[in-house]
Formats: C-alpha cells, structure tokens, sequence
C-alpha cells in the first residue's frame, strides 16, 4: 500500500469514492455529487498546509485523505480537520487507520496542534476507529444536519498533537 500526494490522475477515482458517501448518506452533510474538476478545485483553492493524499494498492486508488484548515481566522492557524475516505469494497481492513495515522503524522510536520474529526453520531464505527487512534470525544452537535429526510447528530472529535 502507497499513500502519496494526490495528481490530476488521481481526481476522478477520488471524486467516485466521494460520491459512494455522498449517495450513502451516512458520512458527509455533501449532497452534490462531484467531478475530477471539483477535486481540482478543491485543490487549487488550497493554502500551503493543506494536502490531499491518494491510498493506493497495486497503484489503484482505493482511498483518500484530506488536512485542511479549520478556519481562516487566523487564531485557528493550528489546527486542522482531517477527513478519509475508502472505497466501500476496501472497508475495515486497517486501510482508513493507516491513512488516518499518515495524515496525524502530516499534521504534525506541517505545524498543527489540534485536529478535527467531525463523525455522523450514528457511525459508531467510524467513532470506535478515531478514538482508537487517539481522537477524544468533545461534544455532539445535536440535529446540526439534514439528510435523508432526517436530522443527523455530529460528533465533534479532536487530536492534540504534542
């Protein structure tokens, strides 16, 4: 397995394991299906210490991983959310937690102190698989989205990088 730096190459399988979410509905307020062209975007519009990495096995792509600024209120310059995503057919096979430590190590590189993880509350999965890798549980936000005809809980995880 290979996690580099994202390329042009990359963008249409990343905005197709995107959108496997986006149409889920279970792990992402998005509800705009996305393009190459978006995660071009996405990309472009990027400040120097924010990434988007590729997981590969046998040069496939078969996940993702996003650090990107909080806020660009300059009092948030140190912390960071991060995000991955992986292919429904490469699900809980250790992939997402080697990602997810890539990206702590990245952060950490990059001069980050805290990170965000925001999980639909009823992912318990993705809950149980960050707080393994360190993340803690600051609060819930209560009914903060609307999806599948439905409110949805957030919870709010964070990382303190020392």
């Amino acid at each position: 397995m290979d996690i580099e730096p994202c390329t042009i190459r990359d963008y249409q399988v990343v905005a197709e394991i995107y959108n496997e979410y986006i149409s889920d509905g279970n792990a992402t307020m998005e509800e705009n299906y996305k393009s190459a062209a978006d995660i071009a975007k996405w990309v472009a519009d990027f400040n120097d210490r924010e990434r988007l990495y590729s997981l590969k096995k046998e040069e496939k792509v078969i996940g993702w991983g996003i650090i990107k600024r909080y806020s660009e209120r300059g009092g948030y310059r140190f912390t960071a959310e991060t995000a991955i995503y992986i292919t429904t057919e490469e699900l809980r096979k250790g992939y997402g937690s080697e990602m997810k430590r890539f990206l702590i190590d990245q952060c950490r590189d990059l001069g980050y102190h805290h990170l965000v993880a925001k999980v639909f509350a009823h992912n318990e999965a993705s809950i149980k698989y960050n707080m393994e890798l360190g993340y803690t549980i600051v609060g819930t936000q209560k009914e903060v989205g609307f999806k599948n005809d439905r409110w949805v809980d957030v919870v709010i995880m964070q990382y303190l990088i020392n």
